[in-house]
């Protein structure tokens, strides 16, 4: 079928190197046409803030094709649809992806494949996105992990599936006929509201090379501190490789390989294992979505459907705007909204307290994070907040309630992060930082702080709040 031209359909692997579908088309000897598909109607379209990722992704991976002599198509619309007429415009004989892993993804997937070969058209898909497939590490029993220490410690024995990762193709033969394809402006990614996104640009460089500068700084400076000092947002030592990696512009493998090479060259390797871990823990959410259908939106325990959330929106409101009157609460979500992404402890603080402070729905932050955060990652998002909520594999214990005051002494000692986020009460000493409805009026007075009016009072009284969810809970254990 070297004759006919091959078809590469990129999803979340906006990538050259390490590419395994791209890598099979190009070892047909065919001519190689490269499709991305925006479809919004997909199960897991991009939210606001992971469009503009989108947007200057595709740009970058457009303009690193250029460099080899190819091009990038792109197409609006159902992915059956596009697929079918794209192969029908050009002749080709076959269609290269990476896997997806969420069912109803799959089940797309399927439906593809069926039509092309109804048309004679070859498809070929491979794993470009996790170093095990979902089904490949087994438990004892011969099931899959539910839970994520011995997952980890599985995983770390077994290695990666495939041995080394691909070089990027030097040169992509084009097919004869030039497909139509849209221009990336029409697609109208980027927001329309400039003041929302404008810090973006100044924090984020999308794209494959900007992911592998991301990921040689963190080797190269901080990969020894990171098992100190990852807890702490004030301290800019964590990877930031999250959009990166969920965009697929950077792999697993690709990480996998790099961090050891690191602790060769003399890097912790305590340090880099725990940053390993966190890749780890993408593994297993992409484990989890694969073997629960529904992740983002139905609990893996049963029980919790029937927990008595509330459906309080002005709470709700105050929560996504960053007005709950918890200080470090309310500079996380502040922080998501300036940049588009928040430190990974405080995405445990400002979580714990939606679904247990203010007894609000998991799913209301799921939504939230899915359309605010630049990373937003259909297995890694959804996973995360039922380990919050207590209602996911592994979870953390319903009762273990993130105290937001101590949380934000013990994480930004020095009020560095919480008084970058939250101007308005930067002026109370660290006493009173993370609680300032407990600071004298003398010190209130100095730094021009109003509660109610200048800095919301506190939602709830956290100790109240406590028992409130534990209460709940119990209602839940009880049903």
């Amino acid at each position: 079928m070297q004759d006919k031209p091959h078809i590469v359909w990129l999803r979340r692997d906006l990538r050259l190197a390490d590419n395994p579908a791209l890598t099979g088309a190009c070892a047909s000897g065919a001519p190689v046409a490269i499709v991305y598909i925006f479809d919004e109607d997909e199960p897991f379209a991009p939210g606001g803030a992971a469009k503009w990722w989108l947007h200057h992704s595709l740009r970058a991976l457009d303009e690193a094709l250029d460099d080899i002599g190819a091009s990038l198509t792109l197409r609006r619309g159902s992915a059956k649809s596009v697929l079918t007429d794209l192969a029908a415009e050009i002749g080709a004989g076959a269609v290269h992806w990476n896997r997806r892993y969420a069912p109803s993804q799959i089940a797309v997937d399927k439906e593809i494949k069926e039509t092309l070969a109804d048309r004679g058209i070859e498809t070929t898909s491979y794993n470009g996105a996790l170093l095990r497939e979902p089904w490949e590490l087994k438990t004892g029993a011969g099931g899959h992990f539910k839970v994520f220490t011995p997952f980890w410690k599985n995983l770390r024995a077994a290695g990666p599936a495939r041995a080394k990762s691909e070089k990027p193709p030097k040169k992509i033969s084009q097919p004869k006929i030039k497909p139509k394809s849209d221009r990336l402006e029409s697609w109208a990614l980027t927001p329309s509201n400039p003041n929302w996104a404008e810090e973006f640009p100044n924090i984020w460089t999308p794209g494959e090379a900007g992911a592998s500068e991301k990921l040689d700084a963190f080797l190269s400076a901080d990969v020894s501190r990171y098992d100190d000092e990852r807890n702490r947002p004030d301290l800019d030592t964590t990877s930031r490789l999250s959009p990166h990696l969920a965009f697929g512009e950077v792999s697993p493998l690709q990480v996998w390989e790099k961090t050891h090479s690191a602790i060769d060259n003399g890097a912790r390797a305590d340090s880099a294992a725990t940053f390993l871990s966190e890749i780890a823990w993408r593994e297993f959410s992409y484990l989890l979505l694969y073997h629960y259908d529904g992740l983002n939106s139905i609990p893996i325990k049963p029980a919790f459907e029937s927990f008595p959330w509330r459906g309080d929106k002005a709470d709700l409101r105050a929560w996504t705007r960053g007005q709950t009157g918890y200080p470090i609460v309310d500079a996380g979500m502040r922080q998501l909204w300036r940049t588009g992404w928040m430190h990974n402890r405080v995405r445990m603080i400002v979580a714990s307290f939606l679904v247990k402070h203010l007894l609000l729905p998991w799913q209301e932050g799921e939504k939230w994070f899915w359309d605010t955060l630049v990373d937003a990652d259909p297995a890694s998002n959804a996973a995360s907040w039922q380990w919050t909520a207590g209602c996911g594999a592994d979870a953390a214990p319903y009762f273990r309630i993130f105290n937001p005051i101590t949380q934000g002494e013990k994480f930004d000692p020095d009020g560095a992060y919480t008084r970058l986020y939250v101007p308005e009460v930067s002026g109370l000493p660290n006493k009173y930082l993370q609680k300032p409805w407990d600071a004298p009026e003398k010190f209130t007075r100095h730094a021009g702080v109003t509660l109610g009016e200048n800095y919301p009072g506190p939602l709830v009284d956290h100790p109240k709040a406590r028992v409130r969810a534990l209460d709940a809970f119990e209602h839940t254990k009880k049903k």
